[in-house]
């Protein structure tokens, strides 16, 4: 039996940086995913869109910053294992982890971190035959690359987040950016908004779309004013629709933990109810949670320290600072050499 000290379930923002906190604190680690690459739900969502609330960084694409985590967190060697969805969490009598994936692949652990975010997730799609026609030509329920849509005229539907932060990224490259929104309130951040209103799209609040027209791909958007009903056409080459996540514990919810409206409940320490099983990030839940990635990795590190005396009863939590350690480090390796 490989056994690790810890596994962590999920390499988005908050794994990477728990697996950079665990390689730090010297614990053999493992990192698995459900998807192809390291990134979790930036890389499958938003890769070419700015981040604004990292500290350190005014403004960085979602791709830099898991590029910076990714080396950050390979200095230290983890095992990684992509494309493969846990589905069983077992506790076996020594008091280790049996994880089974949705391949049949067994690992084995000491504890478990668990950071898979929202869990499985997808965007949310008209789910009507004649709009979901045209997913991948002209209508996108996500971004992959900002340069598909340079020099294009394109309508964006929605009114969170993702519709304001992609409206304000696309514009300076689009030939022409029309946001519509089935209200006059905004899900979005308040900066955003007031970016949105001053900046030069046309903004339509009260539309919704109603038909796309076209032969291969989108060439026209029906939109429609809720409260008057008058409908207006507008030439497009491209409708980005954020119309929101769709996100599915799967088999996390049979694994035994305290679930609370489709996340973790943990306490101060990152603790599940369940013996060396953590968990950090956007899944979790407790009093004034806030679902942010600034949140995430001091929760990350939290879990992780905490696990560490988990592992090694007596033990500090507190890792000491990093400037100091890494410092003494470098001395020691020089005098080595």
């Amino acid at each position: 039996m490989d056994l690790y000290d810890i596994t962590i379930i999920g390499a988005g923002p908050t794994g990477l940086f728990a697996a950079y906190y665990a390689g730090f604190r010297a614990l053999r680690t493992k990192i698995i995913d459900s998807q192809s690459d390291l990134g979790g739900q930036v890389t499958a969502l938003y890769p070419d869109k700015y981040i604004y609330d990292v500290a350190g960084f005014p403004k960085i694409l979602g791709k830099d910053l898991i590029r910076n985590q990714i080396e950050q967190a390979m200095q230290y060697n983890p095992t990684v294992v992509l494309n493969e969805r846990v589905e069983v969490l077992e506790r076996l009598p020594d008091g280790h982890y049996r994880l089974v994936t949705h391949t049949g692949q067994e690992h084995f652990t000491r504890v478990v971190l668990i950071a898979a975010g929202i869990g499985a997730f997808t965007p949310k799609k008209y789910n009507r035959p004649e709009l979901d026609r045209y997913e991948g030509r002209g209508l996108f329920f996500s971004v992959r690359n900002r340069e598909d849509f340079r020099d294009r005229r394109v309508l964006v539907v929605g009114g969170g987040d993702s519709a304001l932060d992609w409206a304000l990224n696309l514009l300076p490259i689009t030939r022409e950016l029309t946001l519509i929104h089935r209200r006059d309130q905004f899900r979005a951040h308040e900066d955003s908004v007031r970016k949105l209103m001053s900046s030069e799209a046309k903004v339509k609040l009260f539309y919704e779309l109603k038909a796309l027209e076209g032969n291969d791909r989108v060439e026209r958007a029906i939109i429609f004013n809720n409260r008057t009903k008058e409908e207006e056409v507008l030439e497009v080459d491209a409708v980005l629709a954020f119309l929101g996540l769709v996100s599915n514990l799967g088999p996390i919810r049979e694994w035994g933990l305290q679930i609370e409206d489709d996340s973790i409940v943990v306490n101060t320490k990152m603790e599940t109810n369940l013996p060396g099983v953590y968990a950090a990030g956007d899944i979790t839940t407790y009093p004034g949670k806030l679902k942010l990635i600034a949140t995430a990795y001091g929760e990350a590190a939290t879990a992780v320290n905490n696990a560490y005396t988990y592992l090694n009863p007596g033990a500090k939590a507190f890792p000491g600072h990093s400037s100091a350690i890494m410092e003494k480090k470098e001395r020691e390796a020089a005098r080595a050499g």
